[in-house]
């Protein structure tokens, strides 16, 4: 069991970081508001695994897995929530290279950061499809599948926290350079970018 467990935590673990859109939120709320709505907007994205780690568990997720038209709205709320916060973070680095540097020192980010983080999880399809395809085929055999699954969900959520919340960190360690004028607007600008592709790729990707 010992050797399937450190499998499923290799499997995990790569998955939790390959770069995506999570670490494109992140990035910008660490620009916009600082480091500390940056690990709340870590805590909701853990939160929005637990909450597919729940909706898998009652059986709503394979529901949403084998449904084309439910996967499909999902798939395009989440799209348009990646674009609307792309166009966002596009708007807040429009200015001149001072005026963006005060504005990230003296101006609240819009809405919660915790709220940020659950409903880019939330609108994320792709967990469920992964929560109910593959995380099965990682749960140790000799444990019952509800607490195989419940274990799975959790080791999860506690290594995006770790990961995301050290990348966090990372990026308050560089806050001198960040905090630079012309690096603050591009990054920021960078980071809508990227999360505007994001975007536009789930709203591509076959269901």
């Amino acid at each position: 069991m010992l050797t399937h467990f450190m499998a499923a935590i290799g499997v995990l673990g790569l998955l939790t970081v390959v770069p995506g859109p999570d670490m494109a939120v992140v990035t910008r709320r660490a620009l916009v508001a600082g480091p500390g709505d940056a690990l709340r907007t870590v805590g909701g994205i853990a939160t929005g695994l637990l909450l597919w780690g729940a909706l898998t568990a009652a059986g709503l997720a394979a529901v949403l897995a084998a449904s084309p038209v439910a996967y499909l709205a999902v798939k395009l709320l989440g799209a348009g929530y990646l674009v609307v916060l792309g166009a966002q973070a596009l708007w807040q680095h429009r200015g001149t290279a001072p005026a963006v540097a005060a504005a990230a020192e003296t101006g609240p980010a819009v809405g919660s950061p915790w709220r940020t983080g659950l409903v880019s999880n939330a609108l994320n399809p792709k967990i469920a499809v992964f929560y109910t395809g593959l995380l099965p085929t990682l749960a140790p055999p000799r444990l019952p599948t509800a607490w195989a699954m419940t274990l799975l969900v959790l080791l999860h959520a506690l290594l995006t926290l770790a990961w995301l919340g050290g990348y966090v960190l990372l990026l308050s360690k560089a806050g001198a350079v960040l905090h630079r004028p012309r690096v603050h607007r591009a990054l920021g600008r960078t980071t809508g970018v990227v999360l505007i592709g994001f975007g536009l790729a789930v709203a591509g990707t076959a269901g």
